[in-house]
């Protein structure tokens, strides 16, 4: 985890595209949540003159003592806190944000990052990820202090206040998901699902809203395990095996899947294919724009599929492009401009909704297209690609480098090449990293990972042969000397 050098290099606690994150016992420690904290409950201070944070966590080791201590500091700064009483989802602590017009929350998550990481995501009053300005001060406030020798441990008894007030935010956050999601919809086709909880948060919510609303579900992985089967609780193709396995066994309609916070989903195909979140993405825009009759652009990541683009086109509308980092698409969602915002690692939310990522509701929303379009959603990729008159091809690598290759490749695409691995570029795009668009509607992305430490490329063609040779002449272009 590199520091900013204007902090000097004693401040622990970095915040990536989603919090500060680190392993557990080695950067992710009391002595370290305690600077964090401390910082937090600082900035808060200095904004409301009696603020109010709410304290969540996930299922991940250690969870629950993390919350406590920090619940403990906010207090000893006379921070009124509020305490999840239980493992919750990220999306359910960002509105219980707005609904109680609370100053923020910590919430004890690394979302999708392999057992032994933990992390902390703060969010502001306005309930999205904090924005790099709230994240800076914070930065700073932790630099400060550890250069002061760091926060001792609060004497004992000294948060003489009682534990914090418990509060559980299951059944208001499922009662404002019974306004977004059309379930009648979903209940007349008497689909049956399979949900994957990955035994993160998202048990207990998605499962039970389907259920409750009289819909077949066949739920697994919902109890905690601080290990993740020992592979993580990402909603990736590979870790999406059992689920593939049980959709095919019990031929179910589609598989459902949120990872370790919830925040982020995962669909599988009643066939067992895994269907890239790219194109759920553009699937469930066109899907809104047509059934909420909500005439509005979509917003994207830089280095999120332009199937995108192609469906508001083909819709009369436009797209905003973002930076990585889903608290630029929170920004555009807090001011009502767009019908849904979406990145390509499976983060969803819609108009009206949250500033967040809500990976149970981008579940209900496949789950409610599929019933009104009666299609699969291979099927209705497929008739799309038609619709639209071209595939797109959306490829991930992460591109593990030595520190020598990776300043090699931050030169290179520094430069503004008019060709690039035997191809003409038409644009290049620095809003986040560097995008190279070549002149057949192919494009590269190059950059670094906010969260960890790899470069990463991105690219998309409108076949699988063309972006796998994209991909590889790319990598290669990269990596010459």
């Amino acid at each position: 985890m590199s520091t900013s050098t204007s902090l000097g290099a004693t401040s622990p606690i970095k915040f990536g595209t989603s919090g500060w994150r680190g392993l557990i016992a080695d950067d992710f420690t009391f002595a370290n949540v305690r600077l964090a904290v401390t910082a937090i409950a600082e900035h808060a201070k200095s904004k409301a003159k009696e603020p109010a944070i709410l304290v969540g966590y996930d299922t991940r080791f250690y969870s629950e003592e993390f919350s406590q201590l920090a619940v403990d500091i906010l207090q000893h700064h006379g921070i009124r806190t509020l305490l999840c009483e239980t493992f919750t989802p990220t999306p359910a602590v960002a509105f219980e944000i707005m609904r109680r017009k609370l100053d923020g929350a910590i919430n004890f998550t690394a979302s999708h990052n392999p057992a032994q990481y933990h992390g902390l995501k703060f969010s502001s009053a306005d309930a999205g990820p904090a924005l790099p300005e709230v994240t800076k001060d914070i930065e700073a406030r932790a630099a400060k202090l550890a250069a002061n020798g760091g926060v001792p441990p609060l004497p004992h008894g000294a948060s003489n206040s009682p534990r914090g007030e418990k509060v559980n935010l299951r059944e208001n956050y499922l009662k404002r998901l019974e306004e977004l999601v059309q379930f009648e919809t979903l209940r007349k086709i008497k689909p049956s699902l399979v949900v994957d909880a990955l035994h993160g948060c998202g048990a207990g919510y998605l499962d039970r809203t389907l259920i409750d609303h009289g819909v077949t579900v066949q739920a697994m992985r919902t109890e905690r395990d601080c290990l993740f089967d020992g592979t993580g609780p990402d909603v990736s193709e590979e870790n999406l095996a059992p689920l593939r396995k049980a959709v095919v066994d019990s031929k179910a309609t589609v598989g459902l899947a949120t990872d370790g916070d919830a925040d982020r989903f995962g669909i599988v195909d009643s066939d067992g294919a895994w269907i890239q979140p790219n194109l759920v993405l553009a699937l469930v825009y066109d899907y809104l724009v047509e059934t909420r009759k909500w005439k509005m652009p979509a917003a994207r990541s830089v280095a999120t599929t332009q199937m995108i683009d192609a469906v508001a086109k083909s819709q009369g509308q436009t797209v905003h492009q973002t930076p990585v980092g889903f608290k630029y698409i929170g920004q555009l969602i807090r001011e009502d401009k767009i019908a849904l915002g979406g990145e390509e690692s499976a983060g969803l939310t819609i108009r009206g909704h949250i500033p967040e990522k809500d990976g149970i509701l981008a579940c209900l929303l496949v789950a409610e297209m599929i019933a009104a379009r009666g299609a699969s959603i291979g099927e209705q990729v497929r008739a799309m690609y038609k619709k639209l008159g071209r595939e797109f091809w959306p490829v991930r690598e992460n591109l593990h480098l030595s520190d020598e290759q990776k300043a090699n490749a931050v030169k290179r695409v520094a430069v503004d090449a008019s060709t690039l691995a035997g191809r003409k570029v038409v644009s290049i795009d620095r809003t986040d990293g560097a995008k190279f668009v070549f002149d057949d509607g192919s494009w590269m992305l190059l950059r670094l990972s906010g969260t960890e430490p790899l470069l990463r490329l991105y690219v998309e063609a409108e076949s699988a042969a063309a972006s796998a040779k994209l991909t590889r002449d790319a990598s290669q272009w990269v990596l010459q000397d």
